[in-house]
């Protein structure tokens, strides 16, 4: 059997790794350490996430009287009210993981972010039920989250050795699957036993990882150049690194396009609520559906990883993605609804999986957090702007109308790119471009 290793990567100034190396990612002490954090962390805010947004939905179509649009509008806003804060700060949240002790970074935000899930918590109990409420902890929230993601994102290539960085993304996918399928689900049945349950346990979860985050050990320090060179060039640097690399600017921005027009999440609370009358517990099932498709990928990735082909397999996926997000918002059956979310989560998986690879791979360990930062934004601009846009689109089309035509934009979109891009197409490997020019 083959002993415990704690040794990072190979970063300049680091160990040379022991003659026995390990054979998976979970036979590190310090990967384990980083795997239970990340696990916590979103299974705590992903069921927050997926609260806020029922009980905006219910206090506006409750208290203040709104009808299904103007209440589906709200979502929209509330998105919106997510992404701004994680737009502003995105660029600084980069250099802060390039530049300060990664672990505390993330120990930090995510202490903040127990304070969001404890005064949730105290205003659901005391039933101080308001709108402006809900934004103000949302924005909060979406700030910690730009914090926390960069600097995650960025540790454990330094615990985990090059050969294995890409088993490792599978089983980060794994923790982050399994946290989104356990939470919505989860948070979803205690919100319906007791309003503020959800929000103590968000806060428990989030002292778990942040502990397991900050009793990692073996971290290279920061060199010191980082912290001497100016942080606005260290800005530029990061975007500029991403754009002479033109299949990650394709990857990045495809997904960014495609899940921002394509996606449904935003409106899960409408037809939970009023189109499948399923309710809360039904909308937690509904958010683990598409988590447990992408899980079931991430799995396997995690066995046997993607290596070949990289640019078609990530193409062909996000067209998959669109036609089931089409195929969701046709569909008025709750079982069949959940076959069309889970599929949606494992063509997204795949998207995933290739976009975090080339970041890891492609990346030199000083731009990581800025260039992982970028890419998180990209991520946020997708998900949350993408909220605003279905929250639009749905007081224009109505929530199926939005659906069917996100996943149908999300197909034109993967065409445009595969002609736009040629890097996507033709790439097959996740080598950099300065190794394949050798």
């Amino acid at each position: 059997m083959q002993p415990d290793v704690n040794t990072p990567s190979s970063p300049a100034g680091a160990p040379a790794q022991p003659p026995s190396s390990p054979t998976s990612p979970l036979r590190i002490a310090d990967y384990r350490k980083f795997w239970l954090a990340r696990f916590f962390q979103v299974l705590a805010s992903t069921g927050m996430v997926v609260i806020i947004g029922y009980q905006l939905y219910d206090v506006a179509r409750s208290d203040y009287g709104m009808s299904i649009t103007q209440a589906s509008f709200q979502l929209g806003l509330l998105g919106f009210a997510q992404f701004l804060p994680i737009f502003l700060l995105t660029p600084i949240s980069g250099v802060i993981a390039d530049r300060f002790d990664r672990r505390r970074v993330a120990g930090l935000a995510m202490g903040i972010d127990i304070l969001v899930a404890l005064g949730l918590g105290i205003t659901t109990t005391l039933d101080w039920r308001s709108l402006p409420a809900l934004y103000i902890f949302a924005a909060v929230h979406g700030a910690v989250r730009v914090f926390v993601a960069p600097s995650m994102s960025a540790i454990a290539p330094n615990i985990v050795p090059s050969s294995l960085i890409p088993r490792a993304i599978g089983f980060n996918s794994i923790a982050m699957q399994a946290g989104t399928i356990v939470g919505p689900a989860a948070f979803g049945f205690l919100f319906a036993s007791h309003h503020a349950s959800p929000y103590w346990v968000a806060a428990a979860l989030m002292a778990l990882a942040a502990l397991n985050i900050l009793a990692i050990r073996n971290i290279p320090p920061v060199p010191v150049d980082a912290r001497k060179a100016h942080p606005l060039r260290q800005i530029v640097d990061g975007f500029h690194f991403i754009w002479s690399e033109r299949f990650l600017l394709g990857c990045i921005t495809l997904d960014l396009f495609a899940v921002l027009l394509g996606g449904a999440t935003a409106l899960m609370p409408v037809f939970a609520r009023d189109i499948l009358h399923v309710g809360p517990e039904g909308l937690g099932q509904m958010r683990a559906a598409t988590a447990a498709g992408a899980a079931v990928v991430a799995l396997w990735l995690s066995f046997r990883p993607l290596a070949r082909n990289v640019g078609v397999k990530m193409l062909v996926s996000v067209a998959a993605y669109g036609a089931m997000t089409l195929g969701f918002g046709l569909s008025r059956s709750f079982v069949v609804s959940l076959g069309f979310l889970a599929l949606i989560g494992a063509a997204d998986m795949i998207s995933v999986f290739i976009r975090s690879s080339l970041v890891q791979l492609r990346t030199p360990d000083d731009k990581r957090g800025r260039v992982s930062a970028i890419s998180g934004l990209a991520i946020s601009a997708s998900n949350e702007l993408g909220e605003m846009q279905s929250g639009v689109a749905a007081a224009l089309l109505g929530a199926t109308g939005a659906v069917v035509f996100g996943g149908t934009a999300a197909i034109v979109i993967t065409a445009i790119w595969a002609w736009g891009f040629p890097e996507i197409r033709r790439a097959r490997t996740f080598a950099p471009r300065w190794e394949q020019e050798q």
